[in-house]
């Protein structure tokens, strides 16, 4: 029996139309999305979204296949890594937002009964929204079901070599014969609200660091692009957001082709395959583009999976 779980960690995703309510519901009631002290006006803002998102974001799942790909994704690269790390180690997920929820998980890892759990959130730069909320959710309800296997986790990993192999990988796949030098790429990450950042999250100071070492592996690679960028997508509400905003910077770009990169997320969802390869390529159609290109994230690439259990290991 094993002894050992790995548990990957992510948001989440509507797994059907109808999840789509529940998804929104437990992301806005996050103590980590709506930061207010009080959790009656958290509540009462959050009920209001919920209420007013529903039915547009239903719209955006029925484009997409009615569903968002990121559970049927992390389902497939759960089986790569639990192939390669074998039986005596048990490899789960859990989502922040939708099921699997952290409860159902480690009833499982109870029944098998593991002894010390390996917790990936994965996202590769840390940030109070999507890391530390994700840990908290898992180790709060691991702790009120009175289990006492030994939690390990790992905060962040845009280090990781082999992780951003993948994805210059990603981005050689979706440049296919083209000529470099015809393109600029847009490193595009999650925006997230000044005020966050300004209390203390790194988030914006891991995306730019992350930027500087892709861009030293582009040039080791002789990827040489006509230029790269670095914008943040996903604005909402009226509060000052990270800037430059992703229009903002196809506005700037005079080049005739661009390829985006979603840094932020190790797995496709509705983010990229709605907000960046539907709503950013008609933006930039307008524009003029002659070519607009989005790589797919790592997913479950078989560099993503070495990176995995290159984290792992480190871990132990």
């Amino acid at each position: 029996m094993a002894k050992e779980a790995i548990v990957l960690l992510n948001m989440g995703g509507p797994n059907n139309l109808e999840e789509v309510e529940m998804f929104l519901t437990n992301m806005f009631h996050d103590k980590n999305i709506l930061t207010m002290k009080s959790s009656l006006l958290r509540n009462f803002i959050a009920t209001m979204i919920t209420f007013s998102r529903t039915e547009s974001s239903q719209e955006i799942y029925r484009k997409i296949g009615g569903k968002s790909p990121l559970v049927g994704l992390t389902k497939k690269l759960v089986a790569k890594l639990q192939e390669r790390v074998g039986e005596d180690v048990l490899v789960d997920f859990v989502m922040r937002y939708t099921p699997p929820f952290a409860p159902e998980v480690i009833e499982r890892l109870n029944s098998a009964e593991v002894e010390k759990i390996y917790l990936i959130p994965l996202y590769p730069q840390y940030s109070t929204t999507t890391t530390k909320s994700s840990l908290e959710d898992f180790e709060e309800a691991y702790h009120k079901m009175g289990a006492n296997a030994v939690l390990a986790e790992t905060k962040h990993f845009f280090q990781n070599t082999t992780y951003n192999r993948a994805i210059l990988q990603s981005i050689k796949e979706t440049m296919k014969d083209a000529k470099y030098e015809d393109f600029d790429l847009i490193f595009s990450a999650h925006g997230l609200p000044q005020k966050i950042v300004d209390a203390g999250d790194v988030y914006e100071k891991h995306v730019n660091k992350h930027v500087t070492l892709l861009r030293s592996m582009l040039q080791e690679e002789g990827m040489s692009f006509h230029e790269t960028h670095l914008a943040y997508q996903s604005k909402v509400g009226p509060l000052a957001w990270l800037k430059p905003s992703l229009e903002e910077k196809l506005k700037a770009v005079r080049n005739r082709g661009v390829i985006i990169f979603p840094l932020a997320f190790t797995i496709d969802n509705s983010e990229t395959d709605y907000e960046l390869d539907m709503e950013y390529r008609e933006v930039a159609e307008e524009l003029g583009f002659k070519e607009y290109r989005v790589c797919r994230c790592p997913n479950d690439s078989d560099l993503f999976v070495d990176a995995l259990c290159e984290i792992y290991e480190k871990m132990k």
